[in-house]
């Protein structure tokens, strides 16, 4: 139900036996309440049969947060649209799945199309349900951020005489997350999926964090969220570059972060543009 992550993260891992846990529970369910005429076969066959279903459909639809955390940034579509785009793919071949376990043991028959497309809708309404479920217990915003002020990017304007006696108080709770190696000098943050990247001048590295508490930790740092995925500080802007409505933020180090159309026209007012 989310985007594949570099395997060597011990975040990544942890997400991944977490996430088979929560499927696995989901299986059992499933062959206790035996639906779709399940439940006239032996528990036994059940628990099996819904298990392995619950796994490959979690190798089915996990990348699917990957693809909206990719594509949002590109398209600036409704990340309604996306997950409905993500679920009406990743339903094909897991009902190719669906179809393989059911016809065994060889020979094996295809489907008429009539058959097919039931099947297709029941994997869907599980799969659907099931990411949805995954989704709002993930990503679900706090009622402020829900609020009339969601929409804006946070920017933190400071003069450089109020930024030192902050900067000597204390620094970023964020960075305090961070390996030594990445130092103090903070760039961007990148949403992908249930993780987040952190960008430093001296490179980056991936926390099991979502965007809006990162935000809660940076402690009145200049900079803003350009984009539902980003924020970036704004000393480390080195240039604006556009492409028709396209906006981007080129920052040191080579990295582009997008700016939302909506935030546009906030960022001018601003002086970022």
């Amino acid at each position: 139900m989310s985007q594949a992550l570099p395997p060597a993260n011990p975040n990544t891992l942890r997400q991944v036996v977490i996430d088979l846990g929560v499927m696995t529970i989901i299986g059992i369910l499933l062959a206790l309440i035996g639906p779709f005429g399940s439940f006239e076969l032996p528990f036994a066959y059940r628990l099996v049969y819904w298990l392995g279903l619950a796994w490959a459909g979690y190798a089915c639809y996990r990348p699917i947060g990957g693809l909206i955390t990719r594509l949002g940034t590109v398209l600036e579509l409704p990340e309604w649209s996306l997950w409905l785009i993500g679920c009406l793919v990743a339903t094909v071949p897991m009902t190719a799945v669906v179809w393989l376990v059911s016809a065994l043991p060889p020979p094996l028959e295809l489907p008429s199309l009539e058959a097919w497309l039931a099947t297709y809708g029941y994997v869907l309404a599980i799969g659907s349900v099931v990411t949805m479920v995954f989704y709002l217990v993930q990503s679900r915003p706090t009622a402020s951020e829900a609020g009339p002020a969601a929409a804006a990017p946070t920017l933190q304007p400071q003069t450089a005489a109020a930024a030192e006696p902050a900067a000597r108080s204390s620094r970023p709770r964020l960075l305090d997350r961070l390996p030594p190696r990445l130092g103090t000098d903070l760039v961007a943050l990148e949403m992908e999926d249930h993780y987040l990247r952190v960008h430093t001048r001296l490179g980056s590295d991936l926390i099991l964090l979502r965007m809006r508490d990162a935000l809660s930790e940076l402690d009145g740092l200049d900079g803003a969220q350009v984009h539902r995925s980003w924020w970036v500080a704004r000393s480390a802007v080195e240039r604006v570059e556009r492409d028709g409505r396209n906006v981007l933020l080129v920052l040191c180090g080579g990295l582009h972060a997008p700016v939302a159309r909506s935030q546009v026209p906030v960022l001018k007012a601003a002086g970022w543009l």
